[in-house]
């Protein structure tokens, strides 16, 4: 009988490791690339250090990190929070900004505001109308000149509605001229002029009182 031929064990063992090692490298280049896409899709890491410095709370920390804010953004809120804007109102000045898709950028803003004698929770009103930044100079000038935190939300309501409404001026004069906080108020809520003032003053200077004031000038 002839010799039967034998199988040629080598060859398969070697064919063996060939597919062993491919797949070896085939798992290595997909762990390798989630590694890649995990790490681009991560949020940049944040310098939370202005914070700290403006002696803010570990969890209001955490809890403005929540929201993801820019390093921009960090600068603002401590320039906010270094002004009087207390912890939870930070945040939630922040998330007002992100809900409208705004960077928040009125630090500098809340803390004139504060520093003019607003209470911190008028400041918070005002950035949920959206005028909280740009404009708050006026608004800032409104509160130095006395008037209060009632009748700037009135006049900061009215801008957002795209309503007339006083000037800063025109509060300042009828204040001076000695017109009541109460008044100025519902002169606001009235949507009286600039165009009117002088007749307020005018009468206001010749005793009118405030009572008949308002009777007077109904408003639109």
């Amino acid at each position: 009988m002839s010799d039967l031929p034998r199988p040629r064990i080598g060859n398969r063992d070697s064919v063996a490791s060939s597919v062993e090692a491919q797949s070896s490298f085939a798992t290595i280049l997909l762990l390798v690339f989630v590694l890649l896409s995990f790490g681009c899709h991560q949020q940049p890491l944040i310098d939370t250090s202005p914070l700290d410095s403006a002696s803010m709370s570990y969890d209001a920390i955490q809890q403005l990190k929540a929201l993801n804010p820019t390093q921009a953004e960090v600068t603002e809120l401590a320039k906010a929070r270094q002004g009087g804007l207390l912890d939870p109102l930070c945040v939630e000045v922040l998330q007002s900004f992100h809900a409208r898709r705004q960077a928040f950028d009125a630090g500098s803003a809340a803390a004139g505001l504060i520093g003019a004698g607003m209470q911190p929770t008028t400041v918070v009103e005002l950035a949920k109308l959206n005028q909280l930044g740009l404009g708050s100079g006026e608004l800032e000038a409104m509160r130095l000149a006395g008037i209060s935190d009632e009748t700037i939300l009135e006049i900061a309501r009215h801008h957002a509605e795209g309503k007339p409404a006083l000037s800063g001026a025109s509060l300042a004069g009828m204040k001076n001229a000695g017109v009541r906080d109460t008044t100025l108020l519902e002169l606001a809520r009235r949507s009286i002029s600039d165009s009117q003032v002088s007749e307020i003053i005018a009468l206001r200077r010749r005793g009118i009182n405030d009572a008949k004031i308002l009777r007077h000038f109904t408003g639109s």
